[in-house]
């Protein structure tokens, strides 16, 4: 038996509510009661309300369980994003459940999911501007799917403004903000833009096709 089969078997067990033995766990999946225990201590380091102690027993309280649920891509970013802001709230106690509900819904996505996204936790870049170019979102998305075009006025860090046109290519979220990767015609070469420091994203009428050297298999190929 996988360990992640195991895992969800303990969580089955345990969903009445009463205390159970590691023994009787073991038992049950034909396990020795170690490796029970270092599954508890995971369970609980994920965020699962497991209470008990060794030679005592198990339990959980005070949870709710959902059915499985098949989300589109455009589902799950809703979610993370509105992560995202509840992570921001001045409020410990929902902070702190965001990032909970954060490493539940990475531990159940599908490994080539994980791959594609990469990276959904809180780790890389302040909440701050959590929302911030939301309402370019739409406009970057359909560019990607129709090879469009994009002229971007964006603003750095440092506070100065150019204007680009790009190729769009991908878009992934950081736990915090939202990356645009493009090929630059300016650069003539990749860049990464923040999605909350882009001021205005207007779609051109030229498409572009995949050319050598400036595809997204490129950019990902590169040496880091």
């Amino acid at each position: 038996m996988r360990r992640s089969d195991r895992l969800f078997d303990i969580i089955q067990i345990l969903r009445d509510g009463k205390l159970h033995r590691a023994q009787d766990i073991a038992d049950r999946l034909e396990v020795s009661v170690r490796t029970i225990y270092r599954d508890m201590d995971t369970l609980a380091a994920s965020g699962i309300p497991v209470e008990g102690e060794r030679g005592v027993g198990y339990m959980v309280r005070d949870q709710i369980t959902l059915p499985p649920l098949n989300l589109t891509p455009a589902e799950l970013e809703a979610l993370n994003l509105g992560m995202a802001i509840v992570a921001e709230a001045a409020d410990a106690e929902l902070r702190t459940a965001a990032r909970s509900l954060a490493d539940k819904v990475d531990a159940v996505l599908p490994e080539q999911t994980i791959a594609e996204a990469d990276a959904w936790k809180f780790a890389v870049y302040p909440f701050a501007n959590a929302a911030r170019g939301l309402s370019h979102m739409a406009a970057l998305r359909a560019a990607i799917k129709t090879r469009q075009k994009l002229q971007l006025d964006y603003r750095r860090i440092d506070g100065a403004l150019s204007t680009r046109t790009v190729r769009p290519l991908h878009m992934e979220y950081w736990g915090r903000v939202w990356t645009l990767t493009a090929w630059c015609e300016l650069r003539n070469d990749f860049r990464v833009f923040r999605v909350d420091l882009i001021e205005t994203a207007q779609a051109l009428p030229e498409l572009f096709a995949d050319e050598p050297g400036k595809r997204l298999s490129d950019y990902l190929a590169r040496p880091d």
